[in-house]
């Protein structure tokens, strides 16, 4: 590909710019193991220590919808390029944080400059491939997106118990440097992308920051704060609401606003963030519920349950190439289809789960799982981006990127609200046909309680243990129902997505091939 007569493989452009986006998508469940281990060496609670995981969400947010505004001001190559490094130099930082209250900073830091490779990235991409040769690259730069989330939990958890939690951090140390390199080497900015010394939306800049940073901060505390009960949430809540539906009727009046909301006219991209909001939903929903159930249910550790969830992206790993050379081959809209439909059909299978489930019936469907992630991910960003100007595919991929990030908020939150209160109502429920005038209870309670006094237990004890254990036992079976119904809403969710398909314009094979990189 060719910017101002340079000739450059758009291989090696796309290994420059995905070096940086796996290690920043890493960043954002790496950490999640690590917590118990930095709260206990900086002297603090858990609860405390999650403030390095919402400090870094809050700022990678607020940065993501602004990086093509930025983009345009600074010149792409160059926001990369301190992207990049500000994002290495604070992963250092954060290995070497004295205290908790550095720790945080540095992960404000590291959020608010990582917040611009992944649009950054995906839009150089699109740029240096040709139409009929863009989905290759982005069943490659898929890769780093799909499976970064699924493997960070696993190389944390690695790192935390054979090393330190610092290295969860130092590791982005030789990847940054090596995509820092390569990216002053290979990537330049198109003959279309001219810095621009326009004025700064400074309104649309403090309503974007307001805005999006209380809804993050909502979505991610507001389970541990019991939600609208808490004042700071339901205050939160309102100024977020009333900041994002000001800043859309504001950024649609003025002619150079900080966000673009304008590329929404267009059928397809608007459709297909749509979608991507969908699938941010579920894969990061399922993200946090399969490990939850491992741990709580049957027994895995952290580490156990992080390789149990390898085998998605596996599936993903295997497929996303694959998937890359058929988005040239066969009709997109198609592949996603299919996408859609293999991960409705597996969310329903993981719904079909119990209590005697073992390893396998877990690895079948999540190594499907990954592939049909596969089918969905490389066809809706190719589809999407295929109608966008070239001079407007920063803008584009900021706000795609945005929304695939809110909905994964919105999927964990959502989630962890309904897991805890349906299994409190399910146990309820259960719990009313669990008595001693019940024959099946007052068999099985009799049961424990002539086990316990084999154990050496005497009979009052053992009689009191036993209701304790059957206890248990309901609440065990109350949570396993809601494992599965969430499983369940999720494969749907993808199911009756499937008539938005058609809403997409079909991508053009060939056609003229924008200047790139």
């Amino acid at each position: 590909m060719d910017t101002a007569g340079r000739q450059v493989n758009p291989w090696l452009v796309a290994f420059a710019v995905m070096f940086a986006t796996f290690m920043e998508v890493l960043d954002t469940t790496v950490v999640n193991v690590s917590l118990p281990h930095i709260a206990s060496t900086m002297s603090a609670t858990t609860e405390e220590a999650t403030w390095a995981l919402t400090s870094y969400l809050v700022a990678n947010a607020i940065i993501l919808p602004m990086t093509g505004w930025l983009a345009s001001m600074l010149g792409r190559k160059r926001l990369l390029m301190w992207a990049t490094t500000g994002f290495t130099v604070a992963s250092f930082l954060c290995g070497a944080a004295p205290n908790l209250a550095s720790l945080v900073i540095f992960r404000i830091i590291q959020g608010a400059t990582g917040g611009a490779l992944q649009p950054l990235s995906q839009a150089v991409l699109l740029e240096s491939f040709k139409p009929e040769e863009r989905g290759r690259a982005m069943g490659f730069w898929g890769l780093g997106i799909v499976v970064a989330p699924i493997f960070g939990p696993v190389l944390g958890g690695w790192l935390t118990e054979n090393y330190s939690w610092r290295w969860v951090f130092y590791i982005n140390l030789p990847v940054g440097i090596i995509s820092v390199l390569m990216t002053r080497a290979y990537v330049f900015d198109p003959p279309y992308l001219k810095r621009e010394s326009r004025g700064i939306d400074y309104w649309g800049m403090g309503m974007l920051v307001l805005g999006i940073g209380a809804l993050q901060f909502v979505l991610d505390k507001g389970q541990q704060e019991d939600w609208f009960a808490s004042p700071l949430i339901a205050w939160l809540a309102i100024v977020s609401a009333a900041a994002l539906v000001a800043l859309v009727i504001y950024e649609l009046r003025i002619r150079n606003p900080i966000v673009d909301l304008r590329v929404f006219l267009n059928r397809s991209y608007a459709t297909g963030v749509f979608l991507m909001t969908v699938l941010g939903f579920v894969l990061y929903g399922s993200l946090v519920l399969l490990p939850i159930m491992l741990q709580t249910l049957f027994g895995y550790s952290s580490m156990e349950a992080g390789k149990a969830m390898a085998p998605r992206g596996l599936g993903s790993l295997i497929m996303m190439p694959i998937v890359g050379a058929l988005t040239a081959k066969i009709d997109a809209r198609k592949l996603l289809a299919a996408g859609l439909l293999i991960g409705g059909v597996t969310m329903l299978w993981l719904g079909q789960l119990n209590l005697n489930a073992g390893y396998w019936n877990i690895f079948w469907p999540q190594v499907i799982q990954g592939a049909g992630l596969a089918l969905l991910f490389v066809p809706l960003t190719t589809v999407s981006m295929a109608t966008i100007a070239p001079e407007r595919m920063g803008n584009a991929t900021s706000l795609y990127n945005l929304m695939r990030n809110l909905g994964g908020g919105i999927g964990i939150a959502l989630t962890g609200t309904y897991l805890q209160r349906h299994r409190q109502a399910v146990g309820a429920t259960l719990g009313e046909h669990v008595s001693a005038y019940d024959p099946v209870a007052a068999s099985i309670l009799e049961r424990i309680t002539a086990g316990l006094i084999a154990a050496g237990s005497d009979a009052y004890t053992a009689t009191q243990q036993a209701y304790v254990v059957l206890q248990g036992m309901v609440m065990r079976q109350a949570a396993m129902v809601s494992f599965v119904t969430l499983f369940r809403l999720l494969g749907l969710t993808f199911l009756v997505m499937l008539p938005l398909v058609a809403l997409m314009q079909r991508p053009k094979g060939r056609g003229p091939t924008p200047a790139a990189h």
